[in-house]
């Protein structure tokens, strides 16, 4: 305790503390507890023997234990050593090298400097964000640019980088050296989405050998990619955040030989005899001889007056880990009574004044898992208002109060809000699919049995469809982008790693 004393009073950075529950003096709980308070940021670890167990899964509420590991760990090669090294490497991720820091200028209220640093952020760049209307500096980097007001956001690399003013992302990811072309003329299998079950369908396709390519149009991890927590997710008692989840997939694509290409929209399929092409904006090709679907669902767009106008200044649809810090002190609300807003409401509760979730419906209950209810309701910063409704936004280049309605009585009232993030909804993209896909009324593609139930004449082989192949023999879909998918993050998993089994069937019958 006297050593954390001292590296806090040197302000040095303390990385991981690892303690023995059974010590003579304190318990492991009560100095990693103190601890906590003079190393906030440290990743901690709790030495058990087996009847300590309890103790430790209780520490990961109480103190927010990061990992508890029963003694003995031999051989500490294979049992300690991993564990250790996950740690440290997620804490460096989480604490960069500032210069290795990307720093972006612009304006707080911009919906461009919001994409750039949405994209930054998803993708794992770390970035420092200088804002022209409070910051001195950011103003002095836009005269030594020489910069228009049109040309912001800023982008500046680091090492003599450059400067980008106003990128698209395709030219931010280009010069961040990200691939955005696919390397081979044609692959075994295109993968199109990179949430869950896109990356685990490129992980068992690039670890059973075959040549796989995986198309992003945004970044890997999808909408669970942005959650501040997944607390459900087998194996992992304390939760994982959507971004450790992402980084850890996304490192086992890499590790098999997969390649991903992003930032692009893919816009159009074509079957070619055996062959599938799909097309992403910009004309750019890949051809395969199976596609997989994983493209997921966005979020629906809220019908409100004002709304539309506000999208990007205050007002955004989803929001990741990052956002939160952004809020401090202010007003939000948060539309929606799924858990991706029930999680969302808890992290930005850390940061601001007060958050407000706004739910249609006479319950949360009714939609959302029961342990987010409950740390919902214990939460002192957040406010629920049931068959509660947005009206309409107002404000003057960005949010400033919102027109709630009450859907019981209709009445109508005005508050203050700076922030409103939007959960409602599953819209899948399938519209770049065509009509040989069959869909049906929202968007959903159908498959297997499903298939073979509604739409029979539509299936051209006399072999019936697999379980997640489309009308088109060798499209298949896999997550929440299908008919009556769980829509869950491990059943999202699971169905990725299923349909590379049936592309291998397919692939032996072509």
């Amino acid at each position: 305790m006297e050593a954390l004393e001292q590296l806090a009073l040197r302000d040095d950075p303390v990385a991981l503390i690892v303690a023995d529950q059974k010590m003579p003096e304190m318990t492991g709980i009560e100095v990693l507890a103190e601890a906590r308070r003079l190393a906030p940021e440290a990743k901690l670890v709790l030495l058990t023997a087996y009847a300590d167990t309890e103790v430790a899964i209780t520490a990961i509420n109480d103190i927010g234990l990061d990992r508890y590991l029963m003694k003995p760990w031999d051989p500490p090669p294979e049992r300690l050593y991993p564990m250790l090294d996950d740690l440290l490497d997620g804490w460096v991720r989480e604490h960069p090298d500032r210069t290795s820091e990307v720093r972006v200028v612009g304006h707080r209220w911009s919906d461009r400097s919001h994409e750039v640093k949405t994209f930054l952020a998803l993708n794992h760049v770390p970035y420092r964000w200088l804002d022209v209307d409070v910051d001195g500096d950011a103003l002095q980097l836009v005269e030594l640019a020489g910069a228009r007001p049109d040309e912001l956001p800023l982008v500046l690399l680091p090492s003599d980088g450059g400067v980008l003013r106003a990128p698209t992302t395709l030219a931010l990811a280009d010069a961040l050296g990200l691939r955005t072309r696919a390397e081979q003329t044609l692959y075994d299998v295109c993968i199109v989405g990179a949430g869950p079950a896109g990356l685990a369908a490129a992980v068992y396709a690039a670890s059973e050998g075959l040549s796989t390519v995986l198309v992003e149009r945004e970044a890997a991890g999808g909408q669970a990619g942005t959650s501040a927590a997944i607390e459900n997710y087998l194996g992992f008692p304390k939760g994982l955040s959507g971004a450790d989840l992402t980084q850890r997939a996304r490192a086992q694509v890499g590790r098999f030989g997969a390649e991903l290409v992003l930032p692009r929209e893919v816009v159009a399929h074509e079957a070619r005899g055996p062959v599938h092409a799909v097309l992403t904006a910009g004309d750019v090709e890949i051809e395969a001889r199976a596609v997989i679907v994983c493209t997921g669902v966005s979020y629906r767009r809220l019908v409100a007056d004002g709304v539309d106008e506000l999208t990007g200044r205050g007002i955004y649809y989803g929001a990741n880990a990052t956002d939160a810090a952004q809020c401090s002190g202010d007003e939000v609300f948060v539309v929606g009574a799924a858990n991706s807003a029930g999680q969302a409401a808890l992290n930005l509760s850390k940061f601001a004044k007060r958050v407000t979730l706004l739910v249609r419906g006479p319950s949360l209950e009714a939609s959302m898992s029961q342990y987010l209810v409950t740390r919902i309701l214990s939460e002192p910063t957040i406010e629920v208002r049931l068959q509660t409704e947005v009206g309409a936004a107002h404000g003057d280049g960005h949010l400033e109060s919102l027109t709630l309605v009450d859907r019981a009585t209709g009445q109508e009232e005005d508050v203050l809000a700076t922030w409103m993030f939007v959960f409602i909804g599953a819209s899948p993209r399938t519209d770049w699919l065509g009509d040989d896909v069959v869909r049906d009324q929202h968007g959903f593609v159908v498959t297997g049995q499903d298939l073979v139930r509604v739409a029979p004449e539509r299936w051209p082989l006399e072999r019936p469809p697999f379980g997640l192949e489309t009308s088109v023999p060798g499209v298949f879909t896999a997550g929440d982008v299908r008919f009556d998918s769980m829509k869950r993050v491990a059943s999202a998993v699971g169905e990725g790693a299923m349909a590379i089994y049936q592309v291998h069937r397919y692939l032996a019958t072509t």
